[in-house]
């Protein structure tokens, strides 16, 4: 058997494992195993922001172990670096001299296929220029190197300056498959390709992220957290709670950013507060960013906020997860909850794909797409357009009715399952057939 038959080569792009962000690392957990598992023979190498080349063993669902290799690539001034974005996009227009002066321009042209998840949902320019051309580069470059190019479930847009819209259409319009994650967003890709637009090749999917897997994460949590997961008692349901960093600790920023009407800081003390002095519930405050206490978009920094405020009043019903956990084992621990309520869309996501009723507190029209997608989007409560008292009434019914969403849940999971599954096989068989007709002279042409 040769090299070309035994080994699929597939770069991934979008989804760095070492951004401290878990809803970035289970789009890349779930694009790798889910794509491994169907594709055996699928040698993986993800972007990410660290230096040079490098191989790591990652864990995965419980027992999943891959090898998994590292590429650097990276934004700044420093343009002697092969892994400057700038360098790198610079060496991709040289054609085969490119390969030789760039080692991540010979890398990308030995892929069968190149991945690109930009992170979900930064493929658009409301975030700001620098986001926006670190996203599309990638997809820029994989497509002047000739290698195919397969956009995964993602939002689309919006782009409000002509210049980024005509940019993004030119990399969709030269991607061999589109998936949105969304309706909306599939409206977006449906309008950006025109006439180019291909039943076949574009498609309306749901977020990678459904296909997560868990991992039991025992040996990192304390022992009171540990017993009170451990216990099943009706009358004292454990709800989680994660979060947003970036908000809660930042309330100026969720008004000139995001336009919130409420406040979200009286949000989550006054849920809190309802739920520990009106209810036998157990919280347990859930982070889903772990950068250090120090950065303002640290989930675990807000959650010991919160804990700290409750913890005098409500001693021994309050509980932080630790920061170690993996995206994995984040949603192992997300399945021991009886009902959960996030900000960071992913975290919902984590409830949602295991049948754990859910809320959302949206600050993006992207967490209600995911939650129509599951037939629970009057479960999705928008800071910006509902008062304080508004959100938190709606998260209050929305707890009071955990057991009826568990059962609506119920009814829904097989098809979410069944469109997670068929998306991932639909994938892995494109994959497979761009990679038999890519053969090896396509790769020294470039």
């Amino acid at each position: 058997m040769s090299e070309k038959e035994s080994v699929i080569k597939i770069g991934l792009f979008g989804a760095a494992p070492d951004t401290y962000n878990m809803g970035v690392s289970a789009l890349f957990a779930s694009t790798v195993e889910g794509i491994t598992r169907l594709l055996p023979n699928a040698r993986f190498s993800v972007f990410d922001n660290e230096l040079g080349k490098r191989t790591k063993t990652h864990h995965f669902s419980q027992g999943n172990t891959i090898d998994i290799d590292h590429i650097g690539i990276r934004a700044g001034h420093r343009y002697y670096l092969q892994e400057n974005i700038i360098a790198i996009s610079v060496a991709s227009h040289l054609g085969a001299l490119g390969g030789l002066l760039n080692s991540v321009i010979h890398d990308i042209d030995q892929f069968d296929v190149v991945l690109d998840v930009s992170g979900g949902d930064s493929f658009s320019d409301i975030y700001g220029v620098k986001r926006f051309m670190s996203v599309v580069r990638p997809k820029l470059i994989t497509l002047k190197r000739h290698v195919p190019l397969i956009l995964l479930p993602q939002t689309y847009g919006p782009y409000y300056d002509p210049k980024f819209n005509d940019i993004a259409v030119k990399a969709v319009k030269g991607a061999d498959m589109a998936w949105a994650r969304d309706p909306n967003s599939f409206k977006i890709l449906q309008n950006m390709l025109g006439e180019e637009f291909d039943a076949d090749r574009h498609r309306s999917g749901v977020d990678i992220a459904f296909a997560l897997g868990a991992r039991n994460a025992e040996e990192l949590i304390d022992p009171a957290l540990l017993q009170t997961i451990s216990e099943t008692d009706t009358n004292s349901p454990l709800v989680g709670l994660n979060v947003s960093g970036l908000i809660y600790n930042d309330p100026d920023a969720a008004y000139s950013r995001y336009h919130f009407k409420a406040d979200y800081g009286q949000i989550i003390l006054g849920f809190c507060n309802w739920l520990l002095e009106e209810t036998g519930a157990r919280l347990v405050l859930i982070p889903h960013v772990m950068s250090g206490r120090q950065y303002t978009e640290s989930d675990y920094a807000a959650c010991e906020k919160v804990a700290k405020t409750l913890e005098d009043k409500y001693q021994g019903r309050v509980f932080v997860s630790p920061d170690t956990l993996d995206q994995n084992q984040v949603k192992w621990l997300i399945s021991k909850m009886d009902w959960f309520c996030g900000t960071r869309m992913h975290s919902t996501i984590a409830a949602l794909s295991q049948g754990i009723p859910a809320a959302a507190i949206a600050y993006s029209d992207k967490t209600r797409g995911v939650f129509d997608t599951c037939g629970q989007g009057g479960e999705v409560f928008d800071p910006r357009e509902q008062d304080t008292q508004e959100v938190i009434d709606g998260m209050k019914g929305s707890f009071l009715r955990w057991k009826e969403i568990r059962q609506s849940l119920e009814k829904a999971l097989p098809e979410i399952k069944e469109r997670t599954n068929s998306q991932l096989s639909i994938i892995a068989n494109t994959i497979k057939n761009l990679s038999s007709a890519r053969s090896p002279e396509n790769r020294e042409s470039n």
